[in-house]
């Protein structure tokens, strides 16, 4: 009895092992022709990968030639096109818990990431929207968030901005996106605007001609035709003007050094004219009703009120 008890307790869980091992097996048979579509279907998919990458490779190089866009695009399509196949390859394996599970794992992870990196995301986004949108090139000078310099390099990160002084900015892209960008390089000309004053005793017309004639002359003036001279407003000592004309940039010619130039220009000008641009006049009143000049005041010295002399050009004295 003793050994029949044993017998029964052995061979009840060899028959079990072998009756899933059976089934197993069964179940493998049963899968063979399922397993076989899978594999050519999961070849093809790679296949089908290939081919779509390498057509949205042509397409994007004919619309950008942004390396770092390129590759990271062509690669979210290469692995999109085989993620989908591996999900109809589970499904055919009757997998179907299996691809629930992976779908609901995808979204729990890609919600975490979300708000982890939505810094890192919106940068991400941006530099691929600066990339399609192209508002400057490597090379340009453009103007960003109060820096002023020239493009060195743009990632999908960050847009890198060498500034006139020798710095190297680095501006994430969301900051470029979101904030008004000045492309100085992109028409390829800019304007020099210069306020400048002359005196009230000389005659306008005359200045109009000298200045515009000395601008004219100048050369890496573009667009003569389009410079504008008009005189603004009576100043305190002077009546000021603006002469605005235009230049090729980026060209041979800095804006700096035109502006410089346009400066001495005008100047050398004036002064073989004879045209005076004055210092600022200020006149002092010591009168309390207004008028009355230092010469005739009474000051009042210990005590005693005297009234002042001046003395003029020739050495006389004046009361």
């Amino acid at each position: 009895m003793e050994q029949d008890s044993l017998k029964q307790s052995v061979s009840k869980p060899i028959a079990q092992v072998t009756s899933k091992l059976d089934a197993w097996w069964t179940t493998l048979i049963d899968m063979v022709p399922n397993m076989l579509v899978a594999i050519i279907l999961f070849i093809v998919f790679l296949v089908v990968a290939k081919l779509v990458k390498n057509l949205f490779v042509k397409i994007f190089q004919k619309s950008s030639n942004n390396i770092a866009v390129q590759g990271l695009f062509s690669s979210i399509i290469y692995y999109a096109v085989v993620g989908i196949g591996l999900f109809i390859i589970l499904d055919i394996l009757k997998l179907d818990k299996a691809v629930t599970s992976l779908l609901a794992g995808v979204g729990v992870i890609g919600l975490a990431l979300g708000f982890a990196f939505q810094d890192i995301a919106a940068n991400f986004v941006s530099g691929i929207i600066l990339a399609f949108r192209k508002p400057f090139r490597i090379g340009d000078v453009v103007y960003i968030q109060d820096f002023m310099g020239t493009v060195t390099r743009t990632n999908l990160r960050v847009t890198v901005v060498k500034t006139w002084q020798g710095q190297e900015v680095y501006i994430p892209n969301k900051e470029v996106l979101s904030n008004p960008i000045v492309n100085y390089t992109i028409l390829g000309e800019r304007r020099i605007d210069l306020t400048v004053g002359v005196s009230y005793g000389d005659e306008l017309e005359k200045v109009k001609k000298i200045v515009v004639d000395a601008i004219k002359s100048l050369e890496g003036v573009i667009r003569k035709e389009d410079m504008i001279f008009t005189y603004k407003e009576f100043g305190d000592s002077s009546i000021n003007f603006d002469i605005k004309f235009w230049i090729k940039f980026p060209g041979d010619y800095s804006y700096l050094d035109m502006r410089s130039d346009a400066i001495m220009k005008v100047k050398a000008a004036f002064d073989e004219s004879d045209i005076t641009i004055p210092f600022p006049i200020r006149t002092l009143d010591f009168g309390i009703k207004g008028g009355e000049t230092l010469s005739e005041m009474q000051l009042n010295t210990n005590g005693r009120k005297e009234k002042t002399s001046s003395t003029d050009n020739s050495g006389k004295e004046a009361q």
